[in-house]
């Protein structure tokens, strides 16, 4: 329980560089930029608490404040140093997801939800902070893109759930599991993988 809630807490941090710098990217003051790294690191999480019936975690935690401000000030101190690599919030929004999945397939589980909504709750908490942060900016949100990102969420839920029937230590699942995440979605832009699409048949005429 404590690398979950230490992973939970860098997932936290990590969302929150990533919703600010990707204000800073569209010139966007120090306030926006706080606000958008908010909302990106306790989006998915708050929708998460609110669908198991428990109060969002940061409202009860400070700490989680405290990792926010902490990602929202290393993406203004360090704004230039970060933004010359081009993946940088890349990897990052990459990492988010992975610790985020993790996270929240544990939540699910201790808090009885059956496997297949673990699964999803898992997915739904990685990829909300995200899709609120894309609608907010006013870009497509990468779950609706021709990329692989909620189905690699999918994937380390997946292999989460799966190894708690193993005798795999929680700590080695917990790694595994956000590795699976990062691996798919990290291989699946550098190789531009993706799903296929469902075409539509033209009726003939």
């Amino acid at each position: 329980m404590d690398l979950i809630y230490g992973i939970d807490l860098l997932g936290t941090m990590v969302f929150a560089i990533s919703g600010a710098m990707a204000a800073n990217r569209y010139g966007i003051d120090i306030f926006g930029a706080t606000f958008m790294g908010f909302v990106t690191a306790i989006g998915g999480g708050s929708l998460r608490d609110v669908f198991l019936n428990i109060r969002p975690v940061w409202v009860e935690d400070g700490n989680y404040l405290i990792a926010i401000f902490v990602g929202v000030f290393i993406s203004i101190l360090f704004n230039k140093h970060l933004d010359s690599f081009a993946r940088t919030l890349f990897l990052f929004d990459a990492l988010g997801i992975g610790f985020f999945t993790v996270v929240g397939v544990e939540k699910s589980l201790a808090y009885e939800s059956s496997a297949i909504a673990a699964v999803m709750l898992g997915m739904f908490s990685a990829c909300m902070g995200g899709v609120i942060r894309d609608v907010l900016m006013n870009v497509t949100p990468l779950i609706l893109r021709k990329e692989i990102y909620a189905s690699a969420c999918l994937a380390g839920a997946i292999t989460y759930v799966l190894l708690t029937l193993t005798p795999i230590h929680e700590n080695l699942n917990a790694f595994i599991s956000a590795a699976v995440v990062f691996g798919i979605r990290f291989l699946s832009v550098k190789y531009n993988l993706s799903l296929p699409t469902v075409q539509v048949m033209e009726k003939s005429e």
